[in-house]
């Protein structure tokens, strides 16, 4: 039906055939090559790969810090000859490792995916709940524990890759990593995880993706790629000069960790490698060697980008957060630790040219969430920064709380390293309103110099606090059906210190943990260049769901890219 003469008998029809003309008149103009709506590529335009990478505590202010000592193909590739993003963020507030895994290929923030930290308590039991973790499967042929990840049971929407293989089930998604969430999460719930054992080197699957691994797995661990770096050192690239805009090794707040190079994989006692070995090569730049191995491994064996159904391949490279947690993202080591990761990424992407072709595959970087400075380091700069303490915030919390209503732990836990969360039965038991409890809480936290923001459940659930600071960041980290019940930000530069001992930490909403690259390469489907517009990691599932001719996992709050067509 003509345009024209479809809008002679608007008036005159009922709604459901006003739906079924105006559909027929939008797909009559499209027909007619009107620019009404994007239309889905075709199958020779999508590419036959995604290739999604992650660097696991990677901040924006680095890739750009060592920019004139890049390899030419590396981290360049993307700045000289593809897109990259001065200005993307994460738009929630508890920035750590799974929340952002659990993003950036879902296009949804913790308040939809119920990812909100790396573990958190159960408000009702105080169990500790891991965001992999699922009793019900088990790593193959290791060792599991019962906190180890195993399973995306825990995320509660849909990513990018599920909605690839719902809508073509020929489509592969395989998802790599040196953490367990760095792989399930990117995974989905119909892609398939491979993570590293720090047991024995190798890679596993889990029970919940299959009940034994394909050949080429089998054959890749065999070969225990792992043990050619035992006893291997890990050097500086570049001469001592080139590191002066790092810190030097060996600062006092290392603790008792080593923090110079040239470092030794294994310790000098060992004979034969071993878990402390294993485990070692985390925090260095060969289990990334190992993880882009491994990828290479999948590519081939999987037969990725080899036909008209596109795949994912998702590869998260965890050494560079092990590194910045240990001895900080200002450090030489960390610098050094970019320049071995850039090497690592200009052989990969040789590779992918020579086996998938240059002309098929987009390549995306982003990171899972940035690193605050040292609060010493800090401190030398002039700024206000310091640790705070968990268990004394808790303990002082409580006391005030004893004073006001008379009982002596009615916070028993923090939970997601931000959130207080009120005894339920004591507050039932004693007939105390838990909102009320919850305002006392919540101004007792802000009462520390430490605290920079905090709001109660009720107003969280409510939004009304909206346009107060950080509120919209604080509550798209938190989930009603999992979160505590004061939930708290620190002030800029303040650490929330831990048993673990780390020299510096992440997990804040400030913008040195919320700014990261976003970096796309692919010469067919996007135009090189900076762009200066805000960003957000939820937009690159929608990204790519638009490469891909798919629609985008439906609890995607993201919008894709402003990437120009090539």
């Amino acid at each position: 039906m003509p345009a024209a003469a479809a809008g002679l008998t608007l008036a005159a029809m009922k709604k459901p055939q006003l739906l079924r003309v105006a559909g027929a008149v939008l797909l009559s103009v499209a027909a007619a090559g009107c620019s009404v709506m994007p239309s889905a590529p075709t199958a020779q335009a999508r590419p036959k790969l995604v290739v999604f990478m992650a660097v696991d505590g990677f901040p924006q202010r680095q890739v750009l810090a060592y920019r004139d000592q890049l390899a030419p193909d590396g981290l360049a590739r993307f700045l000289d000859r593809g897109a990259w993003f001065a200005n993307a963020h994460y738009g929630h507030s508890v920035t750590a490792t799974a929340p952002g895994h659990a993003t950036m290929l879902t296009g949804a923030y913790p308040h939809r995916t119920g990812i909100i930290n790396n573990e958190w308590r159960d408000v009702n039991t105080g169990a500790a709940v891991y965001n992999t973790g699922d009793t019900q499967h088990t790593y193959i042929g290791h060792q599991t524990r019962p906190l180890d990840g195993t399973s995306p049971r825990n995320l509660k929407v849909e990513t990018v890759g599920d909605v690839l293989r719902r809508v073509d089930p020929r489509s592969k998604v395989i998802a790599i990593s040196g953490k367990d969430r760095g792989a399930i999460l990117p995974a989905g719930r119909t892609g398939t995880a491979y993570m590293y054992m720090s047991q024995t080197g190798q890679f596993a699957s889990s029970t919940y993706y299959m009940k034994e691994h394909p050949a080429w797995v089998t054959t890749f661990n065999a070969g225990k790629p792992a043990d050619r770096y035992f006893k291997t050192e890990w050097k500086p690239l570049l001469p001592e000069a080139a590191y002066a805009r790092s810190l030097p090794d060996a600062q006092p707040w290392f603790g008792k960790r080593v923090g110079k190079l040239p470092m030794m994989m294994g310790a000098p006692n060992d004979d034969a490698p071993g878990l402390s070995y294993y485990s070692g090569l985390l925090p260095s730049p060969f289990a990334d060697a190992l993880a882009l191995d491994f990828a290479r491994a999948a590519i081939a064996g999987e037969g990725l980008g080899r036909d008209d159904a596109p795949d994912i391949l998702s590869v998260s490279l965890s050494g560079h957060d092990y590194v910045n947690h240990y001895w900080s993202a200002e450090s030489r080591l960390s610098h050094d630790h970019v320049l071995q990761l850039d090497r690592l990424f200009e052989a990969f992407f040789r590779d992918l040219d020579a086996t998938v072709g240059r002309d098929n595959y987009v390549a995306v970087l982003t990171a899972d969430h940035g690193f605050m400075p040292a609060p010493e380091y800090s401190q030398s700069q002039g700024r206000q920064a310091g640790r705070l303490t968990p268990a004394q915030l808790l303990t002082r919390i409580n006391a005030d709380l004893q004073r006001q209503f008379g009982e002596p732990k009615l916070v028993p836990f923090i939970s997601a390293s931000t959130a207080l969360v009120v005894d339920r039965k004591v507050v039932a038991q004693k007939g105390l309103d838990l909102n009320v409890v919850a305002e006392a809480a919540r101004a007792s936290l802000l009462a520390d110099p430490a605290v920079a923001a905090a709001y109660t459940r009720r107003e969280l659930e409510s939004g009304s606090k909206a346009g107060a600071p950080y509120f919209g960041q604080m509550r798209r980290s938190w989930h009603q059906d999992v979160s505590g019940d004061v939930h708290y930000a620190l002030k800029p530069y303040w650490m929330n210190a831990s048993s673990s001992g780390y020299s510096t930490t992440h997990g804040s909403p400030h913008e040195y943990d919320t700014h990261v690259p976003i970096l796309v390469y692919g010469p067919k489907w996007v135009k090189p260049g900076k762009v200066e517009a805000r960003v957000e990691v939820a937009d690159i599932a929608p990204t790519i769901a638009r490469w891909l001719g798919v629609p985008p996992p439906a609890a995607a709050e993201g919008r894709p890219l402003p990437l120009a067509a090539p």
